[in-house]
């Protein structure tokens, strides 16, 4: 039973995490629909540590020269456009990670119920595809030379994303394409910010990791594994897909997928 648990809850985090269609939502609904106790968010976590590393993977030649410019950071006189990157990624992560300390500990039982999940399927999937519709530019807006009061207003977007429903790639890139920042970029973008959130996020639940007592180390291995593997191929295929259809699709697939848990719940 380890085992189907185990490649199912990351076989569900490695494809919907970079889907922007709420891998948190799916998550806290597996257990209703596969009928048995649900592992928590701190195991939820653990698969979304799979999902980043795929990230690092994916992503290293973008995360390489980041991480290089870390030591000339405070160094005003020097400037470059990974620096930029650099400043961009740290204040989005800031204001979200005092916004998640903020409502982190908001009762599950509320924000993890199928009514409160399906209304931010619907209610986000709409501000996302109204975005993408929106989102055009004249010109090549990268991350790297964006404003840092829009910084600041992605990270605020991603921090909402700590309700079940919302998405984190779906609100980032929502608040992206109405900023008028290209899909492929604005995708890029967003999976590479969730790494100091998700990592972040973590580091904060290893206390209460560690004060259970019944740990199923072989579920939460063989989920991190699969989230790893199925999150590469996740993040291969979005990027080409968003490309061609744009972003609708995925606010249909989110009306589908809350008519459906109204309909069962």
């Amino acid at each position: 039973m380890d085992l189907i648990l185990g490649v199912v809850y990351g076989a569900v985090q490695g494809l919907t995490e970079f889907l922007p269609v709420s891998s948190s939502g799916h998550l806290a609904l597996l257990p209703k629909l596969m009928n048995f106790t649900d592992p928590g968010v701190a195991f939820d976590l653990w698969l979304h540590v799979g999902t980043a590393l795929a990230i690092m993977v994916y992503f290293k030649s973008d995360l390489v020269p980041i991480i290089k410019e870390a030591p000339k950071l405070l160094d005003s006189t020097y400037k470059s456009s990974s620096k930029n990157l650099l400043i961009n990624l740290l204040t989005a992560t800031l204001i979200s990670f005092i916004f998640v300390l903020l409502f982190k500990n908001l009762p599950a039982a509320t924000t993890r119920t199928p009514v409160f999940i399906s209304i931010n399927l619907i209610v986000f999937g709409l501000l996302m595809w109204l975005s993408d519709l929106i989102g055009k530019s004249d010109k090549e807006i990268k991350f790297s030379n964006i404003q840092i009061k829009n910084s600041l207003l992605i990270g605020l977007f991603q921090a909402v994303a700590i309700f079940p429903g919302v998405s984190r790639s779906g609100v980032t890139l929502t608040i992206a394409r109405y900023l008028g920042v290209p899909r492929q970029e604005a995708a890029n973008f967003s999976f590479i910010l969730s790494l100091p959130i998700v990592l972040g996020g973590m580091l904060v639940k290893v206390p209460e990791l560690l004060q259970q007592k019944n740990i199923d180390m072989s579920l939460m291995s063989i989920g991190l594994i699969v989230s790893f593997f199925i999150g590469i191929i996740s993040i291969h295929f979005f990027l080409k897909i968003i490309k061609k259809v744009g972003l609708g699709i995925f606010c249909f697939y989110r009306i589908i997928l809350a008519a459906m848990i109204l309909s069962n719940f």
